[in-house]
């Protein structure tokens, strides 16, 4: 396997303005404090992502888990700078020391593709089908840095070996359209690597791909981080797929993070009683009985209800959680939890199911949510 040069001798350094921060090892890579994203309708401000806050180390990966609609993919492109003019977005965002959020917009886009870069859900509206792989990358490439052509060709085949692709060579003459799913796929991640990003976010990534593909995907994303020493926002609506790949999960509802901490204690001991309705919804080895869907449906964004917006679906809803909306807490050194219900509740070994009753302790392994999109 070829090995991957970050940037070629002779390329030109990051085009944005911004001097480049220092590589403090205290410094989270990646700090997002009271986000938030609003888009106006004829209804009033819908609030997509309100009031978001984590931080993300170098070399990790945050797997941001959640129904859709809850925010997650508004998150990622809010980082991103992709919203459109008219969205109102205020917090802040600061990756490698710099608050992306007071950019202007030439200089969010000078640092799209080498701070910070994306790999899309769906790689047949990521590629144009009409060029070929090798025109797509180079033209990337060549962009970013400042290479001549045959340069950029080279650079494409390093990309390619990179993300594992077999025969490089025939795959840089085919066209989108000539590759299977999982091929696509690894093309767009090779796209997101081209300026060798610091941040690269996944916006579900393995949602049209098979179990046996979306397994070498995943592994692909791991081998990345490890050697590329990226941290990575993983967003997707498989719990089987987080555990699978995460150092941490964020839990997102509504627009907000209802709970977070380690992929071990969200996995074998989940506390909000959505985040349980979204382990009891997963298939496990052995189950014999249906998979429990939550009832009811996520609310209007534009419209939330008053205090706890998971209040009219969960089980165990009290007077209380009508009133205001509660604050992260932290439950455990490395685990915060937005419910004052089960945070004040006596401590017990198991972790029962707000959502159907049952006992939740297994790990989830290699299922999809069902009843939970």
């Amino acid at each position: 396997m070829a090995v991957f040069t970050p940037r070629r001798p002779g390329a030109r350094a990051s085009t944005t303005p911004l001097a480049e921060a220092g590589a403090d090892p205290a410094t989270p890579l990646l700090h997002v404090k009271d986000l938030v994203t609003q888009f106006p309708t004829k209804n009033g401000w819908l609030t997509a992502v309100n009031h978001v806050s984590y931080e993300l180390e170098a070399g990790r990966v945050l797997c941001v888990l959640g129904e859709s609609g809850s925010g997650k993919s508004a998150m990622l492109r809010t980082i991103l700078g992709l919203q459109p003019k008219h969205a109102h977005i205020e917090g802040e965002v600061v990756l490698r020391g710099q608050d992306l959020i007071a950019m202007s917009s030439a200089e969010r886009e000078a640092i799209r593709g080498s701070w910070v870069s994306m790999v899309f859900q769906d790689p047949m509206t990521a590629l144009d089908p009409v060029y070929t792989v090798e025109q797509q990358l180079v033209e990337t490439i060549r962009r970013h840095d400042d290479l001549s052509k045959s340069e950029a060709v080279d650079r494409a085949m390093e990309l390619l070996n990179l993300v594992q692709i077999p025969s490089p060579e025939r795959r840089l003459k085919a066209y989108p359209f000539e590759l299977s799913g999982g091929m696509r796929q690894r093309i767009v991640i090779a796209l997101a690597l081209v300026s060798n990003p610091s941040l690269l976010l996944a916006d579900e990534p393995t949602t049209a791909l098979d179990v046996t593909v979306q397994a070498r995907v995943l592994d692909l994303f791991r081998d990345l981080k490890d050697r590329l020493g990226m941290g990575v926002i993983f967003v997707t609506h498989d719990l089987s797929v987080a555990a699978e790949i995460a150092d941490d999960i964020a839990v997102m509802y509504a627009g907000r993070i209802v709970e977070r901490g380690t992929v071990e204690e969200i996995v074998s001991n989940p506390q909000h009683p959505y985040t349980q309705g979204l382990l009891g919804a997963n298939v496990r080895p052995g189950q014999d009985e249906r998979p429990l869907a939550i009832k009811g449906s996520p609310p209007n964004l534009a419209n939330l209800p008053p205090g706890c917006s998971f209040a009219p679906r969960c089980a165990m809803v009290q007077d209380s959680c009508w009133g205001s909306m509660p604050e992260l807490i932290e439950v455990s050194p490395h685990h915060d939890l937005r419910c004052p219900v089960v945070s004040s509740a006596p401590a017990t070994g198991t972790t029962t199911s707000a959502v159907a009753g049952t006992t939740i302790g297994d790990p989830v392994v290699d299922a999809e949510a069902t009843g939970t999109h």
